[in-house]
């Protein structure tokens, strides 16, 4: 159903893309979901690095906070959103597992989050081997990270690949895990749902 390397290609050229023109996707099906929660990633990725800026404003602080809690929420959103489709093709498939059917910690979902993650990481260290204002060391250590980060995606996309083999032959169980994040739910998070000002915890 998903083709790992089709997933890494997106990413890593999405990414490319995405930095040379608007956030887009043109893809359907699965892998339609698995560029949206990729998107999420990626616009979450770039108001991270603002939130650190020296020269920004609070009121800009503000603003880039309010950005990170919404794009953290669609992500983890979507990455429940690629598991059901699985769940849903699983059906399509009649596939049901085995009783002695192994559980994994990790879902294919939050497997595909990482892997975006670290198509984000390569990006942005090989940006770093362009910079004209530093030291050797510089090159050196993300050329290292490189290389480690490299090495990572590979072991996990391998990982995924057999995890999802061992999902669609039955010998591996499949389940949804619900986030369900307080934070941002004004009828779970006390300080959107009281309207006394709540004690704040060090």
């Amino acid at each position: 159903m998903i083709n790992i390397e089709s997933v890494l290609s997106l990413h890593t050229d999405m990414v490319e893309r995405w930095h040379q023109r608007p956030v887009d996707n043109p893809f359907s099906g699965i892998y339609q979901t698995i560029c949206q929660q990729h998107q999420f990633n990626f616009l979450l990725w770039h108001e991270e690095d603002i939130a650190r800026s020296k020269t920004a404003s609070d009121r800009e602080i503000a603003n880039v906070k309010r950005a990170i809690d919404r794009y953290n929420q669609q992500r983890n959103d979507w990455i429940e959103r690629i598991d059901d489709e699985i769940e849903v093709a699983l059906g399509n498939r009649g596939v049901t597992p085995a009783s002695d059917a192994a559980i994994q910690t990790e879902t294919p979902g939050s497997a595909i989050d990482r892997l975006s993650i670290m198509s984000l990481r390569v990006f942005h260290l090989v940006e770093q081997l362009d910079r004209q204002d530093v030291a050797a060391e510089h090159f050196e250590k993300v050329q290292q990270r490189i290389g480690v980060c490299l090495q990572q995606k590979r072991h996990l996309a391998a990982a995924l690949t057999s995890l999802l083999e061992g999902i669609f032959a039955g010998a591996v169980s499949h389940k949804t895990y619900r986030q369900f994040k307080m934070y941002n739910d004004p009828t779970l998070n006390p300080y959107l749902y009281q309207t006394q000002p709540v004690r704040r915890v060090a």
